[in-house]
């Protein structure tokens, strides 16, 4: 193994959430950051659920969700009637999530929990006041150059991630270039110290999104205030108070009290890079694709960055998997940013103005545009063959190569109640559907990198010898949820997405062989 940390160079929610994911598998990081303390701009602020499912792998999300606003219904809300048009409604994810819901966070909020859990994990140093200035990449390590306080210094590591946002200086000189567009729209960005709850009570969600062809407007409550989010013509210079207020107004009413806390206005990108990965270098995040922030695309787009390449990287550092399990993450994320995030939230933004619709990416099924919505329906091209989705466009749709395993309840043989998510969590899984009372020859559980788990509606009796890795399914919800049938294994990977799906075949040695097929290594002890 590798005995050098991964750098990271950046130490926004994505370098901080990707510190936290190697830490989760046992590798080292340092994170560099330019500036000597975290962001206090006002920025990003809805988490969606799947980025909550990785916060949870990962083991900050009940210290997230301690600080933030849980919201269970996106408001599409009509600005000149002030109704609910066509709201999307969370709680049907209930059996599919263990969060039936986003939550409303400001970024600068966000960052201090991750900040801190990544220093709890013991394996996480974060150096602030250190400013990336290049790299030499060698076979098997990179030295970064960087500039302290003290002066420059050189620093070898197994990896660096470029984590350094829309400009970012590690994809500069990786000379990779970006292709896509800068939109002419400006957005201004407002958290407003009103009370709409008590002192002038309205009936909107806590994230909703008021249509006009004239003026649209995106308002979100946070815990401590509310935020609004407005376009701007390109050549508009910056609202003032007042420009703040009145347009405020004119979407919510006349209100007792109001005062601006924050504002900032930005432009708006859509730009992918090229590359992603040449050799021990990696874009993540910002620094590889920027888009529209419509629908919370952003930052959570970035998130899944954070969720693909740790495990990947913490494999290949162990010795569990060939260098060849690092391509997959750009073959997976790139795909999402460049056609599906960026081209939703383009959508997103025209139907926003009723320019156009969202005919793509949402259909009149409540169940399918929250699983869309959340970013649980995000299904990944894990084998090449160009067949990837960020929609969903069918109400639980059978489980397929590439998707997210739904999040259902099973139970354990202590008798505890456990989510299928935290079986998987940490390792590769297979998923054995069969009934336990034939004894079927399920390995033994030898190896950190892969186990073995048969789910049953049956529980195991404690004499057939399969009573220490199976998993009780009452009635076969799982199973039915994921019209498989009996007699299928499913390989699912560390990150909680499908690798293979095939029928069983009484093998000890099938599931290593399809885990072989993945990662390009058998399973070591």
């Amino acid at each position: 193994m590798n005995t050098r940390p991964v750098a990271i160079v950046g130490a926004g929610p994505i370098g901080l959430i990707t510190a936290l994911g190697l830490a989760h598998y046992g590798i080292s990081s340092i994170i560099f950051e330019d500036d000597r303390q975290l962001s206090l701009e006002t920025k990003a602020g809805t988490i969606l659920s799947r980025t909550l499912e990785i916060f949870d792998r990962y083991g900050v999300a009940d210290k997230v969700l301690s600080k933030a606003l849980r919201v269970d219904e996106i408001g599409e809300i009509d600005k000149k009637t002030q109704l609910s048009t066509y709201p999307v409604r969370l709680d049907v994810l209930s059996d599919e999530t263990r969060y039936p819901f986003v939550i409303n966070l400001p970024q600068q909020d966000l960052e201090p929990v991750l900040a801190q859990a990544a220093k709890d994990s013991g394996l996480v140093e974060l150096r602030m006041g250190m400013k990336f200035e290049r790299y030499e990449q060698f076979a098997d390590h990179v030295v970064l150059h960087v500039t302290s306080p003290s002066g420059l210094e050189a620093f070898e590591a197994s990896f660096l991630l470029g984590c350094d946002g829309g400009r970012s200086t590690v994809r500069q000189q990786m000379g990779v270039k970006v292709e896509g567009m800068s939109l002419p729209t400006k957005y201004a960005l407002v958290d407003l110290e009103v009370d709409l709850d008590v002192d002038n009570p309205r009936d909107y969600p806590y994230l909703a999104y008021f249509s006009d062809p004239d003026e649209w407007m995106i308002l979100v409550r946070h815990p401590h205030c509310w935020r609004f989010l407005y376009p701007m013509l390109p050549d508009a210079p910056d609202p003032t108070e007042q420009e703040l207020r009145d347009k405020t107004l004119s979407f919510i009413g006349e209100v007792k009290n109001f005062k601006v806390i924050n504002q900032v206005t930005y432009k708006v990108h859509h730009r992918v890079a090229q590359s992603w990965r040449q050799g021990r270098v990696i874009l993540m995040g910002d620094a590889a694709h920027l888009i529209t922030p419509m629908w919370a695309l952003g930052l959570n787009t970035g998130a899944l960055d954070a969720s693909n390449l740790p495990w990947r990287l913490a494999w290949f550092l162990k010795g569990w998997a060939d260098v060849a399990v690092l391509d997959g993450y750009e073959q997976e994320q790139r795909p999402l940013a460049l056609h599906g995030s960026g081209e939703m939230a383009e959508a997103a933004r025209m139907a926003m103005s009723k320019r156009g619709n969202v005919s793509l990416a949402m259909t009149d099924n409540n169940w399918s545009n929250a699983y869309t919505r959340t970013m649980l329906g995000v299904r990944l091209d894990v084998n090449a063959v160009n067949d990837w989705s960020l929609v969903a466009k069918e109400t639980r749709p059978r489980l397929a190569v590439g998707a997210r395993l739904p999040n259902f309840m099973l139970h354990t043989p202590q008798g505890t109640q456990v989510r299928v998510h935290d079986i998987c969590r940490g390792s590769f899984t297979a998923l054995y559907f069969e009934d336990v009372r034939r004894r079927p020859p399920i390995p033994l559980n030898q190896t950190s990198a892969l186990r073995h788990f048969i789910v049953s509606r049956f529980d195991a009796p404690l004499d057939g010898g399969l009573r220490d890795r199976s998993l009780l399914d009452p009635g076969n919800a799982l199973l039915d949820r994921l019209g498989i049938g009996l007699g299928m294994l499913v390989l699912v990977r560390p990150d909680e997405y499908v690798a293979a799906i095939v029928p069983f075949q009484s093998d000890a040695q099938q599931a290593e062989q399809l885990y072989k097929r993945v990662t390009g290594q058998f399973p070591v002890a």
